[in-house]
């Protein structure tokens, strides 16, 4: 399956340094459903240069947000990891409104041998 990792980035005004520690933590979720045979997708990874090139500060929903919302369009399922997160719940909202599953717990997602999505 494609899916989503979503949680807390920019949440409450954090720093530069919250934020790529936050970013860290995602990344980290998105290797172990990597290892688990998921293809997994963070909009973060893809806004982050194009914000950058734009010189604007990462922290910015200017970009982030709307490429995310897009994006996670593309996905099977979506993994919600971390505290609180507006941009995150926006993102949790769009799947349950199409029907795709949200995991909460990298235990509750299938095995990826028995996984049959594109």
């Amino acid at each position: 399956m494609w899916i989503w990792v979503c949680g807390p980035y920019a949440t409450g005004g954090a720093d530069r340094q919250q934020r790529a520690a936050n970013l860290r933590i995602l990344n980290q979720a998105a290797l172990e459903l990597f290892r688990r045979g998921h293809t997994p997708v963070i909009g973060a990874n893809m806004a982050l240069p194009m914000i950058d090139a734009a010189g604007m500060d990462d922290a910015s929903h200017d970009i982030r947000l709307p490429l995310s919302l897009a994006l996670l369009e593309k996905c099977d399922a979506c993994l919600r990891i971390g505290g609180e997160s507006r941009g995150s719940d926006i993102e949790v909202d769009r799947f349950r409104a199409s029907g795709r599953p949200v995991f909460s717990s990298m235990n509750d997602i299938p095995d990826a041998a028995k996984d049959t999505a594109p």
